[in-house]
C-alpha cells in the first residue's frame, strides 16, 4: 500500500523476518561451514530485491537489503569454498496473496492522499490481479527450482525461477541511470494499464 500509511512498527516487522532473519541463521551456520570448508547457503529472495515495484515500496526495501548482505557474503565466502545462492521468485499464487489482496483492497490508508488510494485502488490493484494470474507460479514450480539450485554442484549467485520476468530486471540494467526502467515501469502501469493487461492476457 501507499508509504505514507505504512506504520513505522510493520516496516521494522517486515526487516526483521526478512533481512535480520535470513541474517541469524546465515550467522548461525557459518562458522561450521567455515571450519570445514565446505558449505552451500540458500537464500530466498525475490524479483523485487532487483527492481523495486510501485506501492510494495518496504518489502522491495526488504528484499534489496538481503541482495546486498549476501552479495556482499558471497565474494569473502568463495576463500572457504562456500556458495551463497540467491533464488528470486517473481508473483507466486498462494491463498495468502489472495487474501492480502483482498484485505488491502478494503484498507483505508490512513495518512495518504486521496490521489495515491485512487492510484492503488483502480491502477495497482487490478494490475496486480491480472500479473499474478496470467505471469504467477504455482509453490511447486518455485520449490522445483530450489532444488535444482541446492542440488547444483557449481551453484550460480542468482537464479530467478520465472523467465517472464526477465525482461524486467534487464530494463534496470540496460540505463545507469536507472531512467529507463522507472519511466518504462511509469508508463505500462499508469499510461497503458489497459494494454499491459491485454498484452498479459
Amino acid at each position: 500500500g501507499p508509504l505514507e500509511s505504512v506504520p513505522v512498527q510493520d516496516m521494522q516487522r517486515l526487516f526483521d523476518t526478512n533481512v535480520f532473519g535470513a541474517a541469524r541463521v546465515i550467522q548461525a551456520v557459518l562458522p561450521g561451514m567455515k571450519r570445514r570448508r565446505r558449505g552451500h547457503i540458500v537464500v530466498i529472495s525475490s524479483v523485487m530485491g532487483l527492481q523495486g515495484i510501485v506501492f510494495n515500496d518496504v518489502y522491495a526495501a526488504s528484499k534489496f537489503a538481503v541482495e546486498g548482505l549476501c552479495e556482499s557474503l558471497a565474494v569473502q565466502l568463495l576463500q572457504f569454498n562456500v556458495y551463497i545462492s540467491m533464488v528470486e521468485p517473481g508473483p507466486v499464487k498462494t491463498d495468502f496473496e489472495l487474501k492480502l489482496m483482498e484485505e488491502v483492497a478494503r484498507d483505508e490508508f490512513a495518512g495518504a492522499d486521496a490521489d495515491t488510494v485512487r492510484y492503488f485502488r483502480e491502477v495497482y490493484i487490478p494490475a496486480a490481479r491480472d500479473i499474478f494470474a496470467t505471469l504467477g507460479q504455482s509453490p511447486e514450480e518455485v520449490a522445483e527450482v530450489v532444488a535444482r539450485v541446492v542440488a547444483s554442484p557449481r551453484p550460480a549467485f542468482r537464479t530467478q525461477t520465472n523467465a517472464l520476468y526477465t525482461p524486467l530486471v534487464a530494463l534496470k540494467y540496460a540505463d545507469p541511470t536507472g531512467e529507463l526502467s522507472v519511466r518504462s515501469l511509469h508508463r505500462m502501469l499508469f499510461r497503458h494499464g489497459s494494454l499491459l493487461r491485454l498484452s498479459m492476457a
